[in-house]
């Protein structure tokens, strides 16, 4: 989940490559990317070994891969575009049912830009690549900003409200908990998303108000999703915020456009669940 730059390339014909050992499911990521990126160039590779020499031929926007790939593990193949490729910097995307295992226990390669778990479908992960070849801002969504840092919170709002974005910002968590009980008691709908520091000024941090947010109002993943920001490099203490029910996380320094994919992806994601489940 680490990212390693920002030189991303921008077409109009983006070059998006898929690796998976399956052909079915090459062929229903393409199906689903055509859809949302008009104008695609699609590489499809069975194995790592393709993969690598499809690489080193031409830049690429993006890389999704399987974990298990016939001929190497995915992070095998993430390590050998960062060490061996001309281009900048490539996002790569691990694509795979079992990631959030990985994710917990910290299993995830530092080349890896992201992660998508396969059982989201491949509509959802069409609409996660987009967010990183051609984002689309979500105008009027609403986003539970804590943070305690002013300097800090004037930057990011100033990111997120360039996106189209309404920002309700608090400073620390009992002020966001009491905010989201009052929409529990009457019934109202929660902002879209919450994005929360780790550490606050008060006596809650941002963990505690995950788990009160989980486990006392019961917002689900899907009805509230949270997105947290965190400095802290300690895999046991990062594995802690996505059992506590982050969605995801987004390590400091805070590099925009990862911050703003990883939201806007949330963001959306949260719309559709909710809307398929009639939660207002």
């Amino acid at each position: 989940m680490a990212a390693g730059g920002s030189a991303y390339l921008n077409t109009e014909t983006p070059r998006v490559m898929v690796v998976d050992g399956s052909k079915l499911a090459r062929k229903m990521i393409e199906q689903m990317l055509r859809k949302e990126l008009p104008g695609l160039e699609f590489i499809g590779c069975e194995t790592g070994r393709q993969a690598k020499d499809a690489v080193l031929c031409g830049q690429v926007n993006l890389i999704t891969t399987a974990l298990s790939l016939p001929d190497m593990d995915g992070l095998e193949l993430a390590d050998f575009v960062r060490e061996y490729t001309p281009q900048a910097y490539i996002p790569i995307i691990v694509v795979s049912g079992n990631v959030q295992e990985r994710l917990e226990s910290r299993k995830l390669s530092d080349a890896v830009t992201d992660y998508f778990d396969k059982s989201l479908g491949f509509d959802a992960l069409a609409t996660f690549i987009r967010g990183y070849v051609r984002p689309e801002d979500v105008p009027g969504g609403e986003v539970l900003y804590v943070e305690d840092s002013r300097v800090v919170a004037v930057a990011t709002r100033r990111m997120l409200e360039k996106h189209g974005l309404k920002i309700t910002h608090v400073t620390d968590a009992e002020a966001a908990f009491a905010l989201l009980q009052g929409f529990r008691d009457k019934g109202t709908p929660a902002p879209d998303i919450l994005l929360t520091d780790v550490y606050l000024k008060g006596k809650l941090t941002g963990k505690d108000l995950l788990e009160r947010v989980r486990q006392q109002l019961h917002y689900s993943k899907g009805e509230l999703p949270a997105l947290v920001m965190t400095g802290d490099s300690d895999p046991g203490n990062q594995s802690e915020l996505l059992r506590m029910g982050a969605n995801d996380l987004v390590l400091k320094p805070i590099e925009e456009r990862l911050l703003i994919t990883k939201l806007l992806f949330q963001l959306r994601l949260g719309r559709s669940l909710r809307a398929k489940l009639k939660v207002p």
